[in-house]
């Protein structure tokens, strides 16, 4: 089996266990995931099957969309509500006008730090670990990119709610948006709830429940919703080969690129339309190359 599974990830899991559950329910070892979500979070993971493993990196660079409830007038040392309170304030001088003003402040680039509760690696430690073990360590801010910020909903009170959709770069902490935002109002903010509805073209309405995913093997329903590796990188420009430069690439060999080669990377497909390769154009003295990064033979190839 080969491709990309979109699976709805439940709540109470990590991307691992969605992973570890995929394998035993799908009968492969081979399964990798792009993107992952908090326990707590909900939607859209997208699960790497057999040699799509290779295409991880690709499929991590797509934006992400979510849905996220906050709740104003309370801050954590989390950013969330599994977190301890550390400051309180009443929210009910908060007006929807003020927080659509406050949202503005987070449109296209911005500055995030990453929470203490993040993944990565300082000092060859991540993040969490270090938080559990009551270490708090400096972290460099980095840059990210809100494509879009829209309130969908606002309900004022002393804890105030409200409801987000967002669209954004990979590598963007929503919790830490929602607590910048809170900053902003000056008043505190703190993650209710996380909802994945979108990477890239994988949207949460086409995904597989991983309840589901047993009795989706055990059937022929499983093979229709694995996208083929060449859908599965969509977002990237194609180029189809003639036979002789398939069986070129097919070798890891460059071949000639094509005249006003955009920047890369492109996939480069066979006459019938499978993946034969993800490749970069290189110069090389007087000519540009495309160079395969990756290379799928076709055996493993999918339209």
């Amino acid at each position: 089996m080969v491709g990309v599974l979109n699976v709805d990830k439940p709540t109470g899991m990590t991307s691992h266990d969605v992973v570890a559950a995929a394998r035993r329910a799908l009968g492969i070892r081979r399964v990798g995931h792009s993107g992952t979500l908090d326990p707590a979070a909900t939607g859209v993971l997208l699960l790497c099957l057999g040699p799509a493993t290779r295409l991880v990196e690709y499929l991590h660079a797509l934006p992400k969309t979510y849905v996220a409830q906050a709740m104003l007038g309370i801050a954590t040392d989390t950013q969330d509500v599994s977190g301890q309170v550390v400051a309180e304030a009443d929210a009910s001088a908060v007006t929807e006008t003020l927080v659509r003003e406050a949202l503005g402040r987070f449109q296209g680039e911005i500055w995030q730090t990453p929470p203490m509760v993040s993944a990565l690696k300082v000092g060859g430690r991540r993040l969490y670990e270090r938080a559990r073990a009551g270490e708090e360590v400096p972290r460099e801010p980095r840059r990210v990119t809100i494509h879009s910020l829209s309130l969908d909903r606002f309900e004022p009170g002393p804890r105030a709610c409200l409801w987000l959709t967002v669209t954004c770069s990979s590598g963007t902490y929503i919790r830490t948006l929602v607590d910048d935002l809170g900053r902003a109002l000056s008043c505190g903010a703190t993650l209710v709830s996380l909802r994945r509805t979108a990477i890239g073209q994988f949207r949460v309405k086409d995904a597989v429940r991983l309840a589901d995913l047993g009795a989706l093997a055990a059937s022929s329903e499983l093979a229709a919703r694995v996208v083929p590796l060449a859908a599965a990188l969509a977002h990237l420009s194609a180029i189809t080969l003639p036979p002789a430069a398939s069986a070129r690439v097919r070798h890891g060999e460059p071949i000639p690129a094509p005249p006003d080669c955009p920047p890369g990377p492109f996939r480069l497909l066979d006459e019938s339309g499978d993946l034969l390769a993800v490749a970069e154009p290189l110069r090389q003295a007087t000519r540009w190359l495309l160079v395969p990064r990756k290379v799928f033979g076709t055996a493993h190839a999918a339209r």
